[in-house]
């Protein structure tokens, strides 16, 4: 090994214990996990409506990137310094000692490729919970409010879970790769910014439909192909662990596909591309917390209980006038309560000794620290999402104007169109009344006027 001009004895020292192999592996999951952004993106693209497409892509990618920025500059510290049970302390602050050697969550890689690992979460975090406000949010605004989200949710949430001291590891309550941190916060988070921003201007009045089918397709294939990253990635290391999170990812994946076909042919006798897309994605979030603590046939059984929740979730809440846009609440936060419940009753140390026995091998106690688990970060992350998205609404304008929704977010908010010719274009640079009614071209749709809702 060539010692660099800034390398002192000891960090080649402590650098040469670090494995080949486990640093090989979660390099690879790191760039996986980076993938399922793209991923996120296309899944989302395609379900929203054609005028609102580059925005909803967008939005994905561009939360990743000021994230990764947060991350690198204190996210990382506030999230796996040692500090206290409730946030980590600036001791990595600007990633200040965080190098090639081991750090201590896992000694087998670098200390750096674990935060380059960790930080991924962080971003793909805030790109999940964007799919419940697409088409009315201001993209800046989006941004600012994932960065004090990030920061004041995420990374204590995260410390709590995963931190050296946090409250929650030290009461034992499991969360293998994200369930609790990642999704169930970014569901809630989802559900308050979808309640409190309320609906779009046109919602309930016009069909909504997905403009691009195969796109979802797509992106649920790459979430599919990503997730072996984010889920097998979060053993550290080639091992056992990380094949058995593999195969786990796997099965409940297609366990949720499984359940969610055969939820819609009960329903309304047909399957569909979306659904199956959906069923994945929400399998994959249902066995994240559980992958490496259960077996292969644990992980059937949480797919195939999660995703009929997740369905009549979705159902019900299409009968109301919550405006979850792409029903992140129901897919990531319904999954991931289902998830880290059912990772109480099937987990067992027979998959991994640093683990806990669930229900199923006697011991009921993980499920109380599963469910404390899940309560506590419903309630923090309630309280702080809503409390956030008002503070930034005191100083910007949070939502688009009336005629940027109804022509589309992509011209107002970017100026361009991922089509072009697209039918809504005759709204451009046209402002509107509230007491006039708006025919749609080419769809022979009239919407009453505005004031009257």
């Amino acid at each position: 090994m060539m010692m660099s001009a800034t390398m002192l004895p000891q960090d080649v020292v402590a650098a040469s214990t670090v494995s080949a192999g486990d640093t090989a592996w979660v390099l690879v999951s790191t760039a996986l996990v980076l993938a399922m952004v793209p991923g996120l993106a296309f899944f989302y693209g395609g379900l929203v409506r054609g005028k609102s497409a580059l925005n909803t892509m967008l939005m994905c990618v561009g939360a990743l990137a000021i994230i990764t920025v947060q991350w690198v500059v204190f996210g990382y510290s506030l999230a796996f310094g040692e500090g206290t049970r409730w946030l980590g302390d600036l001791s990595y602050l600007g990633l200040r000692g965080v190098g090639a050697a081991g750090g201590p969550y896992a000694d087998g890689i670098p200390h750096v490729l674990f935060a380059a690992f960790q930080g991924m979460f962080a971003g793909i975090a805030v790109a999940l919970f964007s799919g419940a406000i697409v088409e009315r949010m201001r993209f800046g605004a989006f941004l600012v409010f994932g960065v004090l989200w990030s920061t004041l949710v995420y990374d204590p949430l995260a410390h709590w879970v995963w931190g050296e001291g946090g409250w929650l590891r030290e009461l034992g309550a499991l969360d293998f790769a994200g369930g609790t941190v990642v999704h169930i916060s970014a569901g809630v988070t989802a559900i308050v910014l979808a309640l409190t921003l309320g609906p779009r201007r046109d919602f309930g009045r016009i069909a909504t439909v997905p403009h691009n089918v195969p796109f979802t397709l797509l992106g649920a294939g790459l979430l599919w192909f990503g997730w072996f990253g984010f889920n097998a990635g979060s053993a550290l290391a080639a091992d056992g662990v990380a094949a058995n999170a593999l195969l786990t990812t796997h099965a409940g994946a297609a366990a949720g596909v499984v359940a969610w076909l055969a939820a819609e042919l009960i329903r309304t006798k047909r399957a569909t591309a979306v659904g199956a897309a959906t069923g994945a994605v929400v399998g994959l979030v249902a066995i994240t917390p559980a992958a490496g603590f259960v077996t292969p046939m644990g992980a059937l059984a949480i797919g195939l209980i999660s995703a009929p929740l997740s369905f009549a979730a979705l159902h019900l809440r299409a009968r109301s006038r919550v405006d979850d846009t792409l029903d992140v609440f129901a897919c990531h936060g319904v999954a991931g309560i289902s998830g880290a419940l059912l990772t109480g009753v099937f987990a067992t140390t027979s998959v991994n000794a640093a683990g806990a026995d669930g229900v199923l091998a006697g011991n009921w106690s993980l499920l109380g620290a599963q469910t404390i688990a899940v309560v506590a970060t419903m309630a923090f992350v309630g309280m702080a999402s809503f409390v956030l998205l008002v503070a930034v609404r005191a100083v910007m304008h949070v939502r688009v104007p009336v005629d940027a929704e109804l022509r589309g977010i992509d011209l107002s908010e970017h100026g361009e169109e991922a089509y072009h010719g697209n039918d809504l274009s005759d709204f451009a640079g046209r402002r509107l009344s509230l007491d006039e009614p708006v025919v749609l071209p080419a769809r022979d749709v009239v919407l009453e006027p505005l004031r009257s809702s």
